[in-house]
């Protein structure tokens, strides 16, 4: 049984809790926990029935006790932390993005992280994304991308129909969007390295990305991948005529945008259009539409409709959860029976305890983060520069 060290006490760090209790069983347990906040992770660690709590991630990495950390940090602390893992021997599931642009290259002060060239930026997360790759191949771990996208059952099942149809895709259009981050870190280039196309649209950017990568195995024994992008992104909350108090989605965006649309080009030909928003009322908005040559498809991963309840008011319910980022439980809503299995976070860390267990790569890995991590900083240049931008090959 793998033995898994928790890295972060937030709110990622809880839903990952969550899953593992709901997996676990034979294939894993989380064993330890360590938090730069002691106090919160000894809370954290009690809540979560956690054994150990380690004072810091050098003190984790030293313990014989742990296969698997679980990086539930910052971005800006993905690359060192990934490469310090793999240096001791640990697999590692990180958090996506892969890597960010944050200033790193910048003096202590990532103020003006936000003012530098997209060129830069997509030089610099790239080579960051390459070199967390590169770490784990050297130490012979698994690094596992976490996208739950790629292991929600819908998406599955679609991915599972298009191959199965024998036809190809065509066009893709996917999107996730909700009323947007109230934390002011993700306010803030210099903290999450992007906006809503960073933060949100990753996900159908890393779904379309498997997806095309497969389908060109199957067919044609080459993967299809991306060869250019096109993109736009702006802070819509600064529309002219717009205050905050008109408004029930968050506001006071420093640097970075709250929509963000990009166009990629594929090498068959083939297009997706992926977009995030922080714009958009009444609950998260997870979806992919697959037009195919022989088939079309409709991913609503969230929301969904095996579960629809009415109430006449908000207080019907009290505190009861319904769904992520909903803003009022009156009227009728959409309660998730099993969240974490509809958005694909409990089954994605059920497979990477299994392809970990087994010496394999996982569906979401390292050169998916990769390609990711290319596609976002190639859309920023190309919102930039507003031209199309070409990706290498």
């Amino acid at each position: 049984m793998l033995r898994i060290g928790l890295v972060g006490s937030g709110f990622l760090a809880g839903i990952r809790a969550r899953c593992y209790a709901q997996v676990g069983g034979r294939k894993g347990t989380l064993v330890a926990i360590a938090s730069r906040d002691a106090a919160r992770a000894a809370d954290f660690a009690a809540s979560a029935e956690i054994e150990t709590v380690f004072s810091d991630f050098p003190a984790m990495l030293a313990s014989p006790e742990i296969d698997v950390v679980d990086l539930c940090v910052p971005n800006h602390l993905h690359r060192t932390m990934t490469e310090a893992a793999a240096a001791a021997g640990k697999h590692i599931i990180c958090t996506k993005p892969l890597a960010a642009y944050i200033g790193q290259d910048l003096a202590e002060d990532a103020s003006t992280a936000g003012q530098q060239s997209r060129k830069k930026m997509l030089a610099v997360a790239t080579a960051d994304a390459q070199a967390m790759v590169a770490a784990a191949e050297q130490a012979d771990v698994r690094l596992c991308y976490a996208e739950n996208w790629i292991y929600a059952p819908a998406f599955q099942r679609a991915a599972a129909l298009a191959k199965t149809s024998g036809g190809r895709l065509l066009e893709m259009r996917g999107w996730e969007s909700h009323s947007g981050s109230h934390s002011p870190y993700a306010k803030q280039w210099g903290h999450t390295g992007g906006g809503a196309l960073l933060r949100l649209g990753a996900h159908p950017i890393g779904a379309m990305l498997r997806l095309k990568y497969d389908e060109g195995l199957a067919l044609d024994g080459t993967p299809v991948v991306p060869v250019s992008v096109l993109a736009d992104v702006a802070d819509l909350t600064r529309t002219r005529g717009l205050t905050a108090e008109q408004t029930r989605i968050a506001t006071g965006w420093e640097d970075v945008e709250n929509w963000g649309c990009c166009m990629i080009e594929f090498s068959d030909g083939a297009r997706g259009v992926a977009y995030g928003s922080d714009n958009c009322l009444g609950g998260m908005q997870s979806r992919l539409e697959l037009s195919g040559s022989n088939f079309h498809t409709a991913v609503q991963m969230s929301p969904n409709d095996l579960l629809r309840s009415y109430t006449p008011d908000a207080d019907v319910y009290g505190d009861t959860y319904i769904m992520e980022k909903a803003d009022t439980s009156a009227g009728w809503t959409t309660p998730m029976p099993d969240e974490m299995w509809t958005s694909g976070h409990a089954s994605m860390l059920e497979a990477f305890l299994d392809d970990i267990t087994a010496g394999r790569d996982p569906l979401a890995d390292g050169d998916l983060g990769l390609a990711v991590t290319e596609v976002v900083y190639a859309a920023y240049l190309a919102a930039e520069n507003g031209q199309r931008v070409t990706l290498p090959r």
